[in-house]
């Protein structure tokens, strides 16, 4: 309600005194329109036939019509001085017998009158408003009662039709101030859903940056986890066994490369402010992870099935970076080896992996891959398990992901 009456008063204020040269150029057209509708209507001595006591079309009348129709040319700056102009001139001209059967400028006043005040928040200004458009009938009654004429006989056939008339236009002018203030609403509505849905826009990009510094983060950790286990490698064999020294320092090229690869595509959708291409995420996916770690020397036993059907992204996604974290952990903090079971059942996808730790009471990495891992299972309504019991770290994923198909 508020919202709606500041709209009404705003657009009474721009139609009342905020006046534009394309309204301020229409009304001085429509005001000469008015002023040579009314001179034919006088020069052809009134519609119909002539009265015998009709007062001819002269100088003085043509002035007057002037001030019937002229100030229209302001009618939305001042509408109420506008209408008691235009009355009070057309008053004089039927006091003198001249035939303005159709007072075009006292009519447009009156419809102008109802649409600056039909809506005014001021009811004693609503119901003023009101009373000086229906003024106008009792106005003709008593031009016509100084010329002579017989009011009574006229009261019912003209004057009753002069005042229904008035009120028609009047309600007419309402009505367009009605329609002015629905359409001004309806744009405001929509500049309101456009304000929203911009705001949702840039807190869906805040989102997905959000989720673009994550997976940097666990990208490039798990990169450099592996690179400083490889490292080591490296420097322990490089004397007693020159090729796993060499291997060792393959790993680490590429895993390098492949992390600069991942970095380059992530800065890139930050940069272009558009979202990010998808990581590989599928069941081969998983098994060229569990590769890569053999390779960088780490003793994998993995049984990953076929899915049997497409995961969603998200699932396979979560289910990629969390075997990506377990196994870096296992490189990092365990003995070398790693056991991996990956079981994809009807409506979720099951993550095992166990590795003994490198020594007694250790977590195998209980910092923020762990929280991490967890975080993407719980986003997707699963869970995540980690425990370190008796020499070996066991981390357990479920990630449901629906009924099938």
């Amino acid at each position: 309600m508020c919202l709606r009456g500041a709209i009404r008063d705003g657009v009474r204020l721009a139609y009342a005194q905020h006046m534009t040269r394309r309204s301020t150029a229409a009304d001085a057209g429509l005001a000469v329109l008015a002023f040579v509708l009314s001179l034919g209507v006088l020069a052809a001595d009134g519609l119909g036939t002539p009265d015998a006591g009709v007062h001819h079309l002269d100088a003085r009348g043509a002035l007057v019509t002037a001030v019937t129709a002229l100030p229209l040319v302001v009618r939305r700056r001042a509408p109420m001085t506008v209408c008691l102009v235009t009355f009070a001139a057309s008053g004089v001209l039927y006091r003198y017998g001249y035939p303005l059967d159709l007072p075009f400028g006292p009519g447009l006043a009156i419809y102008t009158l109802g649409a600056a005040y039909g809506g005014d928040a001021r009811s004693w200004r609503r119901r003023l408003a009101l009373q000086v458009a229906l003024s106008f009938a009792p106005l003709l009654g008593i031009a016509y009662l100084l010329r002579g004429e017989d009011v009574g006989s006229i009261l019912v056939p003209e004057l009753l039709g002069v005042a229904l008339g008035a009120a028609a236009l009047y309600l007419a002018g309402d009505r367009a101030r009605m329609r002015r203030e629905r359409m001004a609403e309806l744009e405001e509505q929509a500049r309101r859903v456009g304000r929203e849905a911009e705001r949702e826009r840039r807190l869906a990009v805040a989102e997905e940056r959000t989720r673009i510094a994550r997976e940097l983060h666990d990208s490039a950790g798990h990169a450099i986890n592996v690179i400083l286990v490889q490292a080591g490698a490296a420097r322990l064999l490089h004397d007693r066994d020159p090729d796993g020294s060499r291997r060792a320092i393959t790993a680490i090229e590429e895993v390098a490369r492949g992390t600069i690869g991942e970095i380059d595509r992530l800065v890139r959708a930050l940069r272009d402010d558009g979202p990010v291409p998808p990581v590989p995420a599928d069941p081969a996916a998983l098994a060229e992870l569990v590769e890569r770690h053999r390779a960088g020397g780490l003793a994998v036993a993995a049984v990953i099935p076929a899915p049997g059907r497409v995961l969603p992204h998200g699932v396979a996604l979560a289910a990629y970076r969390i075997l990506q974290e377990a196994l870096t952990n296992a490189a990092r903090h365990g003995r070398g080896s790693a056991d991996v079971a990956v079981r994809f059942a009807g409506s979720a996808v099951e993550i095992t992996v166990t590795n003994p730790t490198a020594a007694a009471g250790s977590s195998g990495g209980g910092g923020h891959g762990i929280v991490g891992m967890r975080e993407r299972a719980t986003l997707l309504g699963g869970t995540l398990e980690a425990a370190a019991e008796r020499g070996e770290f066991r981390l357990h994923a479920h990630l449901p992901h629906g009924q099938p198909a």
